[in-house]
C-alpha cells in the first residue's frame, strides 16, 4: 500500500514538473516570436521582450491605441551637484505632434531609487503632457545616471528619459 502511494506521489510530482518546464517553454517561444513579430527595428523594444526570457521584469503591454508621434522638451536631465539625501524631480513636457490622441501606458524607472508620476488621460494632438521622474539620492555618492522608460503609442516605445548627478557628501 504504502509502495503504491509512494508511486502514485512520485508520479504526480513527475507530472507537474514536466507540465512547468513545457509551459515554460511554451512562454518563452511565445515570447521570442512576439519579440521577433513586434520589433521594427528599434533595439528598446527586442531589449524589452529578451529581458522578459531571461526573467527580468516583464515589459509593458503593446498599446492597442492607433500610433501618434511626440516631441520632448528633452529626454536627458542634468541636476548637477546635489546634497546626499536630497530629493530632487524634474519634468520632461511631452507634445503630442501627431494626428491621434498619446496615451502613455507606464513609466518604468530602472531602479527603486526614482518613482514617476505622468500624465494618465490621452493627451490630444497639438497639447501636452508631463512626465515627472522624482530622485531619492540618499544611497548613492559621486556621479549616477539614472533613466526610466516611457511606453506609449508611439512607433519607437519605449522612450527613455535619463538623468544624471553629482552627489555631494
Amino acid at each position: 500500500m504504502k509502495k503504491t502511494l509512494s508511486i502514485i506521489a512520485l508520479s504526480i510530482i513527475g507530472f507537474g514538473l514536466v507540465s512547468c518546464k513545457k509551459e515554460n517553454k511554451e512562454t518563452q517561444s511565445a515570447e521570442a516570436v512576439t519579440a521577433d513579430s513586434t520589433a521594427a527595428g528599434t533595439s528598446a523594444t527586442t531589449d524589452s521582450a529578451a529581458a522578459s526570457v531571461t526573467g527580468e521584469a516583464p515589459a509593458a503591454p503593446v498599446s492597442n491605441e492607433p500610433s501618434t508621434s511626440i516631441a520632448l522638451s528633452e529626454s536627458n536631465f542634468d541636476f548637477g551637484k546635489i546634497k546626499k539625501g536630497d530629493k530632487v524631480e524634474h519634468v520632461y513636457e511631452i507634445t503630442n505632434t501627431g494626428k491621434n490622441p498619446l496615451v502613455i501606458s507606464e513609466v518604468k524607472p530602472g531602479c527603486g531609487c526614482t518613482a514617476p508620476d505622468f500624465t494618465k488621460e490621452p493627451i490630444m494632438p497639438g497639447k501636452k503632457g508631463k512626465i515627472t521622474l522624482h530622485f531619492d539620492s540618499s544611497n548613492f555618492d559621486g556621479n549616477v545616471q539614472k533613466y526610466a522608460d516611457v511606453f506609449a503609442n508611439v512607433e519607437k516605445s519605449p522612450i527613455k528619459l535619463t538623468f544624471t548627478a553629482d552627489i555631494q557628501p
